[in-house]
């Protein structure tokens, strides 16, 4: 990790950004890939696995239920236990600072015929869990919490049944718990979308041959599926963590910036949109195929548009760029200006990010409007020094950090240990960045 969590850290404006950026495997794809290879029969080699700690509390609760891991040689070597081969854990899970890990775990752990436990920590335990217990709990699990909504969870699973689940909120968390209970049910589990959300679950379960079929808003499984590893795996680069570099190069006076192998699967690419129909395109090289993942190499410099109107978020949009909106309300107030919609869950996320924005912008000096579900920040603003709370969200930090940037003076972040979750090394190539 680059830093110590909660250590504080001074950040200088820079007139200059230049080199290749070197981002950490995809996080969400990551944690499928691990949680799928332990289920499987077969051994798997994931390359590039996200050295996040996200993805690190994965492997070791995966570890605690009887998987073997090694870690070495550029990735993760697993050797799948099967379906049924999961074992009870001798000791509680952690899931640490991760959601998708105690969300997607749940949906796996629904299904094995022992009880296990699995908290995280105090920012994990304030987030919402009742959006999976429900549909759990109808598809025949026996679900406990605090407060029947918080962790820590205490899941006894057994014979599940196949249900059609319609979620209150889009969450690709949700529907991937529930695909991956499904895996474990006696007939079909079908999840209906209300939005599109990213699809990484769907891909990686028909790579391990169990097909997901997608009709319409539907998402269908068929129970008592075999998994079959693939053997090998390559995970994209990140694209949440390409974005703070897309709106660094955009903001910095000089800068010159190419982010090789960055996944590029179109429910994850919301940013790109909301920037071209701005009309500011980013320039996409070398794209390609890896494991049934579309990956590319993104450009900025000079001669790359600037956003010439306001970049607008709402609906299915929303849903697609959710974590990157912290890093486009900083990239709209430096240019034409932002407007979100439809964005309340950042409310339950790593912190109530909405507010965080908020609360940050304006201690930089920028204008902006909050709303319940969204906000807008007006354009053509400037940015100060300043100090900036994290809450210890590895978003905001980095966002902020984006901010800081073009800010006129030093920017303090209360905690930059905290990009940990997602980017270890962020500051590293920060540095390395401005030469």
């Amino acid at each position: 990790m680059a830093a110590e969590s909660g250590i504080a850290r001074r950040l200088e404006p820079v007139r200059r950004l230049r080199g290749k950026v070197s981002l950490p495997g995809d996080k969400s794809i990551s944690h499928r890939m691990a949680i799928l290879a332990a289920i499987a029969e077969g051994e798997t080699f994931i390359e590039g696995y996200s050295e996040s700690a996200d993805c690190a509390a994965t492997l070791d609760c995966l570890r605690r239920l009887g998987a073997s891991l090694q870690v070495a040689g550029g990735g993760v070597r697993i050797r799948g236990v099967g379906r049924t081969g999961l074992q009870p854990s001798a000791e509680m899970l952690d899931a640490a600072n991760s959601g998708t890990t105690i969300r997607l775990l749940a949906g796996i752990l629904a299904g094995q015929p022992f009880e296990t436990s699995i908290t995280g920590d105090a920012s994990l335990r304030r987030r919402p869990m009742r959006r999976i217990i429900e549909p759990l709990r109808q598809m025949g699990a026996t679900i406990s919490a605090t407060d029947d909504d918080l962790a820590p969870l205490t899941i006894r699973g057994g014979a599940l049944r196949g249900i059609t689940y319609e979620p209150p909120v889009a969450s690709a968390q949700v529907k991937s718990c529930l695909l991956l209970a499904g895996l474990f049910a006696e007939g079909e589990t079908t999840v209906l979308e209300p939005v599109p959300t990213r699809d990484h679950t769907e891909r990686l379960l028909g790579a391990f041959g169990a097909p997901v079929i997608c009709q319409g808003v539907a998402r269908t499984i068929a129970g008592r599926c075999l998994l079959q590893s693939p053997g090998r795996l390559c995970v994209p680069r990140d694209f949440s963590a390409a974005a703070f570099w897309l709106a660094a190069g955009l903001m910095v006076e000089s800068a010159a910036l190419v982010i090789g192998d960055v996944g590029l699967n179109p429910t994850r690419t919301g940013l790109l949109t909301v920037l071209r129909e701005a009309g500011c395109a980013i320039e996409v090289v070398n794209e390609r195929l890896v494991g049934g993942e579309p990956i590319g190499d993104l450009q900025v410099n000079a001669g790359t548009p600037r956003p010439s109107q306001p970049l607008r978020l709402k609906g299915a949009l929303t849903a697609n760029a959710i974590d990157e909106v912290p890093v486009l309300a900083v990239l709209g107030a430096c240019f034409h200006g932002v407007d979100v919609a439809d964005a309340s869950e950042l409310r339950v996320k790593e912190s109530d990010r909405l507010a965080l924005i908020v609360r940050n912008l304006r201690a930089m000096g920028v204008e902006v409007e909050e709303r319940a579900d969204g906000l807008t920040v007006p354009g053509g603003q400037h940015f100060r020094g300043a100090s900036i709370e994290t809450a210890g969200d590895h978003r905001i930090a980095m966002a902020f950090t984006v901010a800081a940037l073009v800010a006129d003076g030093p920017t303090t972040l209360d905690d930059a240990g905290c990009v940990g979750v997602s980017f270890p090394n962020f500051f590293t190539v920060l540095e390395q960045l401005r030469g």
